[in-house]
């Protein structure tokens, strides 16, 4: 039988709507700021939600020159940024690293949303004439991000996106770690991205009575395992993590912030839009994540849980933590971290997963924000991490992530030791 590999992760980078870094997110998240704010991007009055979670003070010619970020969606720009800080962080020295066994495994579940709205828009505001940008195509479509990186960074290994709406950067983690372990690369850059705050991106969920309408109080909007909850909140961003194999890291000297040990996937197969009601996709996929990690139930001190403030979606996790986890599932911290960022699509996962690594390292988890009024169908015995962070010693973390057209994702990372 084929020994796997160990895969630790050696650096990570953030463009959150609560910090453009990864400390400057981490602090935010304990102190339970929300990024939730009326709409900047475009004039959002005609709308039903006006608000968003946007990234703040972010100006791209601060990190591109402006002949490249004129050639890339904002949602590339997003994943270019979030990664250099990872690159920096992980101190990896391209010139002493096999470029062939470094690759690029990257989450979107939308792409280039902005610029296919932009171009369409202006196509039909004319005479009929086609007049597209030349980069049009390159810019919109959602695997461009994993290729704009891997040329920048050199890297020659396994590069491609993963798409499964809200679950794709988690799946790309999850791509990135079985490489790792089946010994076919030595380092991957993963993560996820997604620039969805325009007038196609909001009326499109609004559309579908996705989104929260409380635009009289937009930092109070994002509410999960509330009774007052009435939808998500739009929010936007990237997570970068990079993966490489133990020895590799150990080798050169890498700072190790976690391991990732176990990785699941399922299907609601069920509706296109809502969780099966019963959580059995949820269920599933969880219980995937612990078998492939051979870990009990009661080896996981917190759950980082997808947690996104609807009125269906959180009654289906809760059901399904407690058909997993049993009597142990009193003994968890769960929390949303999306109460303070959104809910960043495609790129929650990786943004999650991040929040879910810092909380292994500093044995705190980050609350769950504005719960004013509990929802009584939920179990009130169970510790959400309600309105406050909470320290406790934390090994091993759970992080939920479930997409449109039913897919479901989770991983589990753990504490380092040698």
């Amino acid at each position: 039988m084929m020994q796997l590999k160990r895969v630790v992760v050696t650096g990570l980078g953030a463009l959150t709507p609560i910090g453009n870094n990864v400390s400057e997110y981490w602090a935010n998240l304990l102190c339970g700021k929300s990024g939730a704010a009326p709409i900047k991007q475009f004039d959002a009055s005609n709308f039903k939600t006006q608000f968003a979670c946007e990234i703040k003070n972010f100006d791209v010619s601060d990190h591109l020159d402006r002949k490249e970020a004129r050639k890339q969606d904002p949602y590339t720009q997003y994943a270019v940024v979030a990664t250099a800080e990872a690159m920096q962080d992980s101190k990896i020295n391209l010139d002493s690293i096999n470029l062939d066994r470094a690759g690029v495994i990257w989450g979107s579940g939308i792409g280039g949303i902005k610029t296919f709205y932009d171009e369409v828009s202006t196509f039909a505001k004319g005479d009929g004439t086609p007049r597209f940008n030349p980069f049009f195509i390159p810019k919109m479509i959602s695997d461009i991000a994993a290729g704009i990186i891997s040329i920048k960074y050199g890297f020659r290994g396994p590069n491609f996106t993963t798409v499964s709406a809200c679950a794709s950067s988690s799946n790309a983690i999850i791509d990135s770690f079985n490489y790792i372990r089946l010994g076919k690369a030595d380092i991957i850059i993963t993560g996820g991205s997604e620039a969805s705050v325009n007038e196609a991106g909001v009326g499109g969920f609004n559309a579908i009575k996705a989104l929260s309408t409380r635009n009289e109080s937009p930092e109070k909007a994002s509410r999960p395992f509330d009774k007052d909850r009435d939808g998500f909140v739009l929010g936007e961003g990237a997570g970068t993590l990079i993966l490489e194999e133990y020895e590799h890291a150990i080798k050169r000297g890498a700072k190790i912030y976690a391991e990732v040990i176990g990785g699941g996937l399922s299907a609601d197969a069920h509706h296109i839009t809502a969780p099966h009601p019963d959580g059995l996709g949820a269920k599933k996929v969880m219980q995937n994540a612990l078998e492939d990690a051979l870990m009990k139930p009661d080896e996981i001190d917190y759950i980082n849980v997808h947690g996104t403030s609807t009125p269906l979606g959180d009654i289906s996790e809760v059901k399904a933590i407690k058909e997993v986890y049993g009597k142990h599932a009193y003994n968890l911290n769960i929390s949303s971290t999306k109460s303070m960022t959104g809910h960043l699509l495609g790129a929650a996962g990786a943004v999650e997963a991040i929040a879910s690594i810092l909380a292994l390292q500093k044995n705190i988890v980050p609350p769950t924000i504005n719960n004013e009024n509990f929802d009584d169908q939920l179990d009130a015995k169970l510790n959400f991490t309600l309105n406050k962070a909470e320290k406790r010693n934390v090994n091993a973390v759970m992080s939920n992530t479930f997409g449109f057209g039913g897919h479901n994702a989770s991983i589990i990372l753990k504490a380092y030791s040698n």
